[in-house]
């Protein structure tokens, strides 16, 4: 087979590939199977055998094609070896940490940490941000000293922290429950303050840009409507003024990436400098040092995190590219990035943003040429090639999208070819308007004003996109439904880049994609209902896969009751249609923070009686007034409430009279039907927790759901009294809270509990069977083994099962 493709280098592409498995694996292994040498031993074992092949290969003078893939088999194998070190290096600092003993001893520490992001409110829900804390964030950091030592530079997510102070390059101290993350975690601890930061400014530079994009900012505000939000967004990547309401149509319209700093906000400003140096009569090297030049200054006033450094990356494979003068270089350039960058840091393996760079740069590269070739024939040669990155940047892109909702934005190309023209200019303009503000103000304000022109119109399509009937159709979630979309795409492209279709074969052809077309249209009419088709009909609890919060529909005798809504209105009717529920006899709302109510629009209109604790102010305003007006009733409710559900009856356990609201306000249930009993913990805090025990004895439990998503903030006397069967813990996938934490699963593990996740296993229904559970889950979900009491990890339902065929029953031993 050929290494080049219409004189594209391809012969890199399997290389990065095996470099971007080998980290993908390394990275999921637990903890201690990453620390060991004996994964990295065998990778540069490997390797070497590569190595002695290619060498008899050469001498035994066999054909240019053996050598060919003798070569291609050695280069892979030592970029595999290369990345499995890395991340075996990482794992033993992480290891040897001070940090790590903190964690297992759940102690508190002194710690100083360097900020490699920028702040981020801690918002549960996008559209919903009057829920957040106020004045709270999260950011990702480095840590610097430990105790008032220098520790190695691991690192770390802070979680919980007031925002005064912080930016960029800025150096905080504080106290910190310490807890350890995931391994598949980029960072490897996540870290609450407990009490106040000590902040002290970043150097100069980072000072400098920092005041730079503030200004910005201020007067972007100046100019007002949904273009004035935008206009920071596509200049330098700030969306902090886009609302809820625009963000959430920026994302149905498939246009959310004209406000992220991407590979191709990095493109825009080195085309832009390369092409100045070109008009002063540069040569070709120097027109790279220039773009080079200024895409350093671009990453500076943007700040260097690490999603900008990856799009920087990309950026600058094309100026590699360029620079070869070889048609195809970009293709090696962007193999040789893509293992570089997991050489570095092999998490990047299992994060969608370098996914998602990686595909828009690839389908810049290997299908813009090709579609704006075909486009040609039918547009004038410009129009086709403006019309043609859009669409190659959105088909690349979409299976990666799909993993991370299963959906398909219907119009999101169509958006893209309305809208993409005009970012260029937005992005160009508004960045030249920050540059001169500092220093002629007038005329940079007048550059963000036309830049507000762009901005707006983007805004329009977007609302008007997001506006049309089916913005967004379901489709088959996770890995299959990637692979099926790449399929379908795969084969549309084939069907219209071919140079030669056979006059006998194009009924064969058409009939492939008439089949091929078919079975997503049958998953994206279906949706839901393909998966509701292999699910029990016969279900109890279902525990609805929301993303990062809780959202549990038991049924009794005809009746249903709802326990929060999660974040999402989107991700709780996605579980209603799969779980066949149309109405809401009982909703318990337990508090008002987004995650656990962000989904109430969902079950609006359909709800009879909702239970909630007390009200607080605003953010439980704007949950009720809606489901008020659809005819809901509305009752506050204490411990000692009792009431019926079909044959089960029910009573609050939590919280007294007089309680503030917040977490520690959390209404807590006790659930009894015939058969079995349930505890539903809310998001109650270790304290609190504490405090109900000291106020009412627990029962035995078959059914705990476990509070705070799986947080460290636990009480071990409420799980060991419990002594659950099953432990249900509401959490999202990549949180980055480390939630579930190891503390909280050891305290599980040591009551026995098995515990299903929704981040693992989707939305999950158990079903009381002949007096024994049954679980039934969404997805195939990886399971880990069971653990000792202590030794850290996951456990998971299902006892010693290794994984969780999607659809398959699992028997849940049960002790009483």
């Amino acid at each position: 087979m050929s290494s080049t493709a219409r004189g594209r280098d391809l012969r890199l592409l399997a290389p990065a590939a095996v470099a971007w498995a080998s980290a993908w694996l390394a990275v999921a292994a637990p903890d201690v199977a990453i620390a060991s040498w004996v994964p990295m031993a065998l990778a540069w074992a490997l390797a070497l055998g590569a190595f002695i092949g290619v060498v008899i290969v050469h001498r035994t003078g066999r054909a240019p094609g053996v050598r060919a893939v003798a070569a291609a088999v050695l280069v892979a194998s030592a970029a595999a070896a290369v990345v499995v070190h890395s991340a075996h290096a990482t794992a033993l600092v992480r290891d040897a940490s001070p940090l790590a003993a903190a964690a297992a001893d759940h102690a508190t520490v002194d710690v100083a940490v360097e900020l490699t992001g920028t702040p981020r409110a801690v918002m549960a829900s996008p559209t919903m941000p009057w829920l957040a804390d106020d004045g709270m964030v999260r950011f990702d950091a480095r840590l610097v000293a430990v105790d008032g030592r220098a520790a190695s530079p691991v690192s770390v997510r802070v979680s919980g922290a007031e925002a005064r102070g912080l930016g960029f390059g800025a150096i905080a101290g504080f106290r910190a429950r310490v807890m350890r993350a995931p391994a598949a975690e980029a960072e490897g601890f996540v870290l609450r303050p407990v009490g106040d930061l000590d902040v002290r400014a970043p150097g100069p530079l980072l000072a400098w840009s920092a005041a730079l994009r503030a200004g910005f900012a201020e007067a972007a505000d100046r100019l007002g409507g949904d273009g004035g939000a935008l206009v920071p967004g596509l200049a330098i990547g700030d969306t902090a003024a886009v609302g809820a309401e625009l963000d959430a149509s920026m994302k149905a319209s498939s246009l959310s990436h004209l406000t992220a700093v991407s590979g191709a906000n990095c493109a825009i400003v080195t085309a832009l400098a390369f092409a100045l140096a070109a008009a002063c009569g540069a040569p070709r090297a120097v027109r790279v040092v220039v773009a080079i030049a200024a895409l350093a200054g671009f990453i500076v006033l943007v700040t260097p995190e690490a999603s900008v450094v990856r799009a920087g990356a990309m950026a600058i494979v094309v100026l590699v590219a360029t620079a070869s003068g070889r048609p195809g270089g970009g293709v090696a350039a962007l193999s040789v990035a893509v293992i570089a960058l997991l050489a570095v840091d092999p998490w990047y393996a299992r994060d969608y943003g370098f996914a998602l760079s990686v595909c828009a740069t690839a389908g810049l590269l290997l299908l813009a040429g090709p579609i704006g070739e075909r486009l040609a024939r039918f547009v004038p040669g410009p129009l086709a090639v403006v019309l043609a990155v859009p669409i190659a940047a959105q088909l690349a892109c979409q299976p990666v999208l799909v993993l991370l909702a299963p959906s398909i934005a219907s119009y999101g190309v169509v958006a893209n070819l309305l809208a993409g023209p005009a970012a260029p200019v937005g992005t160009m303009v508004g960045l030249l308007g920050c540059l001169l503000l500092p220093v002629l103000p007038s005329v940079g304000f007048a550059a963000l004003q036309v830049a507000w022109l762009p901005a707006t119109w983007i805004a329009i399509v977007a609302h008007g996109i997001a506006a049309l009937p089916g913005a967004q159709l379901p489709w088959l979630a996770d890995a299959p439904g990637a692979a099926l979309l790449a399929a379908v795409t795969a084969g549309a492209l084939w069907l219209v880049l071919a140079r030669r279709r056979p006059v006998r074969l194009v009924r064969a052809v058409a009939g492939c994609l008439v089949l091929a077309l078919a079975i997503p249209v049958g998953i994206l009419v279906g949706g839901p209902a393909v998966i509701r088709s292999g699910a029990p009909g016969n279900w109890t609890i279902a525990a609805c896969d929301v993303g990062q919060g809780d959202a549990v529909l038991i049924r009794s005798a005809g009746s249903t009751a709802l326990i929060d809504t999660g974040p999402d209105a989107q991700a709780l009717e996605r579980c209603l249609q799969l779980t066949g529920v149309d109405r809401i006899d009982l909703l318990v709302l337990t508090h008002w923070d987004a995650d656990h109510v962000g989904g109430s629009d969902a079950v609006a209109g359909r709800v009879g009686t909702v239970l909630h604790g007390p009200l607080d102010g605003e953010r439980s305003d704007r949950v009720i007034e809606p489901m008020a007006a659809a005819g809901a009733e509305f009752v506050e409710a204490t411990a000692g409430r009792r009431g019926r559900l079909g044959d089960a009856s029910w009573e609050l356990l939590w919280p007294p009279p007089g309680e503030p609201p917040g977490n520690d306000a959390s209404l807590v249930l006790d659930l009894e039907m015939p058969g079995w009993r349930g505890l539903f913990l809310g998001d109650l805090g270790e304290g609190a927790q504490q405090r109900m025990l000291a106020r009412t004895a627990l029962a035995r439990y078959d059914l705990v759901k476990v509070a705070h998503h799986g947080s460290a903030d636990q009480s071990a006397q409420v799980y060991s009294a419990a002594a659950a069967t099953v432990g249900i813990v509401g959490v999202g996938a990549d949180n980055g809270y480390g939630h579930p934490t190891g503390h909280l699963l050891d305290l599980l593990a040591s009551a026995g509990t098995a515990v299903v996740r929704t981040d693992l296993a989707g939305t999950s229904l158990i079903t009381v069977v002949d007096g024994e559970f049954e679980l039934w889950s969404e997805r195939r979900a990886r399971a880990p083994a069971p653990r000792a009491p202590g030794t850290g990890g996951t456990g998971t339902a299902g006892g010693g099962t290794a994984r969780a065929p999607s659809g398959a029953d699992r028997r849940l031993d049960r002790r009483r």
